[in-house]
């Protein structure tokens, strides 16, 4: 007889291990917890450790505010070495010399910083036609990419060798660490591509909170599961009446009476459950974009 899934609704913080895609952990941990609904909230590449946040039953509703994020990453960056995939698992196309002095290195960073234009890789899961482009690149083709704009608010590099750069990137939502340096390397002369990446934050939520896979495995469920609004801590937090409640509910307009915010909001009944996000209307109305139902049987 197969086991009843589980209504679980929550969040866990992951440290995501190296080897595995994003949705291979995603698998493993529903499994192991024996979860209806699960979700991710932003893909890292196979290589790559970090900060992986698992959302489960109604926490998927707020992945997407999680996913349009600035991030910060810690990367170490091979130079010398161009790949097809521009990182260690591809194949080296191509080789040259590294003679890159202090001088020159900073020339190039300056030129990746603030706002920028970066054109996606050929191997990355954006789809072309409904064909993932990795899929399509694994072929042997190659498309048309068009630039797309991004901030970089941080970049600062230490050299851990002479051909061998660590990177610590704050950038926003959709930068590929991988392109940036391909790119680097390009402008340095020699050529470059990643062979450590690691997601170190999230908005304000940290990889030093997280749990590694194996305290997954090992640990309980009620230990493991963080609270909803673990994801939108950053939100402004309101108390609704429980009337408002109700009658947002029901899909009725709902008088704000005097509750204020100029931005997307946590709302709370008054017994302190999250009830939804959402906003306060010019008109004076409270409007839900999401609400949590989170006492289902």
């Amino acid at each position: 007889m197969k086991k009843q899934k589980l209504n679980l609704h929550g969040v866990i913080l992951l440290d995501k291990p190296a080897g595995m895609s994003s949705n291979q952990v995603l698998q493993k941990v529903k499994w192991l917890l024996n979860a209806k609904k699960a979700g991710h909230t932003g893909s890292l590449d196979p290589i790559a450790t970090g900060l992986l946040p698992l959302c489960f039953g109604q926490a998927t509703k707020v992945s997407e505010y999680l996913l349009h994020s600035h991030k910060k990453y810690t990367t170490v960056l091979q130079l010398g070495q161009t790949t097809d995939t521009l990182d260690c698992e591809g194949e080296v196309i191509e080789s040259n010399a590294v003679n890159v002095s202090d001088g020159q290195l900073e020339d190039a960073l300056e030129q990746f910083r603030g706002d920028i234009q970066q054109v996606p890789p050929m191997y990355s899961a954006l789809k072309r036609d409904g064909q993932p482009l990795y899929k399509l690149a694994r072929k042997g083709e190659t498309v048309e990419r068009a630039a797309r704009n991004m901030t970089v608010h941080s970049l600062e590099a230490t050299r851990l060798s002479n051909d061998r750069l660590e990177l610590k990137v704050h950038c926003s939502s959709g930068f590929y660490i991988r392109s940036l340096g391909d790119d680097l390397g390009r402008v340095l002369g020699c050529g470059a591509h990643v062979v450590e990446l690691r997601r170190t934050e999230i908005k304000s939520i940290s990889v030093t909170q997280a749990r590694s896979l194996e305290q997954v495995e090992t640990g309980n469920v009620a230990d493991l599961l963080l609270p909803i609004d673990t994801l939108i801590e950053h939100m402004p937090k309101i108390e609704i009446s429980d009337a408002q409640a109700l009658s947002m509910l029901q899909g009725k307009a709902t008088p704000a009476n005097g509750l204020r915010t100029a931005e997307l909001s946590r709302f709370y009944r008054t017994d302190g459950r999250l009830f939804g996000v959402g906003e306060v209307s010019e008109l004076g109305q409270i409007k839900a974009r999401k609400t949590f139902i989170t006492d289902e049987s």
